[in-house]
């Protein structure tokens, strides 16, 4: 609501300006050298709170299909698939305790980059902190497996809707295209996740006085439950298996009939209840679990609207290709391969105030693609820019509720996992710049 504000001010402020658009391919392009200023269109105090429900509606497909979504997962989440099924891969292990770490993480970054696995995170930490101290390490590491495991997915985002999906739809890009390249970088950012989780790991178990929450493994350390495994049901793999058959056909629909969130959305909701119906929780628990879900997920759904909502007042208030100009005035004689890391830094610190990778692509892709249009850049390196810059964001600020729930449950302090991480962070972030600036280079 503050950025909307602010959006409203700036609408007085910024000269209105327009530039002359045209159908390309299948693609909305901005004519290059047709920028011209109009008469100003500044807004009114009413269309900052109409600008809520107008993005609301405009990214009516969005909010739904998250909310959908939400709820297929509550209705998964609730017959106890989830974790029972990760439970019994971590048992399955049995006495391969070195191997724990890196399948572990390599799961939660399936889960990362084709779920988008997000608030689902938190309920696994406890266990990763069982799992580590069983194994001799410390909390830290068992947070860090679960964390850094998801994260590393979502960074990927190869078949992640809520983020690639997003950034691509709004840059007129045929979905999860581009998957290729977006693979070879993901696999280097998990590889660079497990080895700091490992590092770290073996120094706390050969010294534990080295382990960043020492004061904590002295008062709990010690006296940790053991885990309570449940039994993985027939009932209950069937349920996961809907989900991921529900993930197979959209992205088989995706790239063979070109389907939209709309479509996906539909196949969500079927999937969801056939699993409800199949795990025995009936027609009203199923519903009941359904509406659970999307009660969830309200936070992320309501953003998108309230994102598209700063959009709205841009464009509203004619000043968006006004800011495009200007912006693309100032990076004219850059080079494309620093107008890339540009962007990259500017969503990564964008996402301390807009914490929600769908409403963050709804928010900047608007801007960002025309000026990648001007500029000659490709529109997939945007949509990397706007994916690494939000993605590895999400486990440094502490806007990301996610990343403090986590540390929460874990008892790990935001300082301790600022010095954990820190080294991290900044690897993937090196590996994300030095891959965009191949990416341009090879015409990505």
């Amino acid at each position: 609501m503050m950025i909307i504000a602010v959006a409203c001010v700036l609408t007085y402020i910024i000269p209105a300006g327009e530039y002359k658009r045209e159908e390309k391919g299948g693609q909305t392009l901005v004519v290059p050298g047709s920028y011209h200023e109009i008469t100003q269109h500044g807004v009114s105090f009413l269309d900052l709170f109409r600008a809520v429900p107008e993005g609301l509606l405009t990214g009516g497909e969005i909010v739904f299909y998250i909310f959908l979504v939400g709820g297929a997962f509550g209705i998964v989440h609730r017959t106890g698939a989830f974790e029972n099924g990760i439970n019994q891969a971590i048992k399955s292990l049995g006495s391969s305790k070195i191997l724990m770490i890196p399948l572990t993480m390599t799961v939660f970054s399936i889960l990362g980059f084709s779920i988008g696995l997000a608030e689902e995170t938190i309920i696994f930490v406890p266990i990763g902190v069982i799992i580590a101290r069983t194994l001799g390490y410390d909390a830290m590491t068992g947070a860090a497996m679960v964390i850094l495991g998801a994260a590393s997915g979502f960074i990927g985002g190869m078949l992640n809707p809520f983020t690639v999906g997003v950034a691509q739809t709004v840059a007129e890009l045929p979905m999860f295209s581009g998957w290729g390249l977006r693979t070879i970088i993901y696999l280097f950012i998990l590889a660079a996740a497990i080895s700091t989780v490992l590092i770290y790991a073996r120094k706390v178990k050969r010294n534990p006085k080295k382990s960043i929450v020492y004061q904590l493994e002295k008062e709990e350390g010690n006296s940790h439950k053991e885990i309570k495994y449940e039994r993985f049901t027939k009932r209950q793999a069937l349920a996961l298996g809907m989900i991921v058959l529900a993930i197979i056909f959209n992205v088989y629909g995706i790239f063979r009939y070109e389907w939209t969130f709309n479509q996906m959305s539909a196949n969500f909701v079927l999937a969801g209840l056939l699993a409800g119906l199949i795990s025995g929780l009936g027609l009203n628990g199923t519903f009941d679990a359904f509406i659970d879900g999307m009660k969830d997920i309200l936070f992320g759904a309501m953003i998108v609207g309230f994102a598209k909502g700063i959009v709205v007042i841009l464009e509203k208030g004619k000043i968006i290709d006004s800011i495009i100009h200007g912006m693309t005035t100032l990076l004219n004689d850059v080079p494309s391969s620093i107008v890339i890391i540009v962007m990259f830094v500017f969503q990564f610190f964008l996402n301390f105030f807009i914490p929600s990778g769908s409403g963050q692509a709804l928010t900047t892709m608007p801007l960002m693609v025309p000026i990648s249009d001007l500029l000659h850049i490709n529109r997939q390196l945007t949509v990397l820019a706007f994916q690494y810059g939000d993605s590895i964001s999400n486990v440094l600020f502490p806007t990301s509720a996610i990343l403090m729930g986590a540390l929460a449950v874990a008892k790990i302090s935001y300082v301790q996992w600022l010095k954990f991480a820190w080294k991290l962070i900044a690897l993937w972030a090196i590996i994300c710049a030095i891959a965009m600036s191949i990416a341009l280079l090879a015409g990505y």
